[in-house]
């Protein structure tokens, strides 16, 4: 009888590529779907020091929802770290003008803060429209 734990490799990781359609959805909803892709917390090979999730890509992203009165009063904020360089923008703006940017910031936040974290962010696409260019990696519809 073996009782040994079997970790995981980098080799032995196998990627696949997901299509999240964010039409007509919550924002947090198609996060939280995109994050657990990226890091891989599908699949039974998880392990939280490896990069084993999978692509993502995000469709219709100028369709998503925000509940409440967030598109109101929700704000995103940046400071350039220079005297008075903070910036703001309602998510009304940031959605009107860049809803790829407001799905970006939301799947980004709920990855981890580290090297990690922001090699699994470059998995992510995220389309305004219905149309993408990545029909050669074959990807595969994900339903939540």
């Amino acid at each position: 009888m073996n009782n040994t734990t079997h970790s995981v490799k980098a080799k032995e990781i196998e990627k696949k590529w997901y299509i999240l359609d964010a039409a007509n959805k919550p924002l947090g909803r198609v996060a939280t779907e995109a994050a657990r892709l990226l890091r891989g917390k599908h699949k039974p090979t998880y392990s939280t020091h490896l990069d084993c999730g999978d692509n993502v890509i995000i469709l219709n992203s100028d369709k998503i929802v925000l509940t409440g009165n967030k598109l109101n009063n929700k704000v995103y904020r940046h400071h350039s770290e220079y005297m008075t360089g903070l910036k703001e923008i309602s998510y009304k703006d940031l959605m009107a003008k860049n809803s790829e940017k407001a799905v970006m910031l939301a799947v980004k936040g709920m990855l981890p803060k580290n090297s990690l974290g922001r090699q699994m962010l470059t998995k992510l696409r995220v389309f305004k429209g219905s149309e993408h260019n990545h029909e050669a990696q074959k990807p595969e519809i994900w339903n939540f």
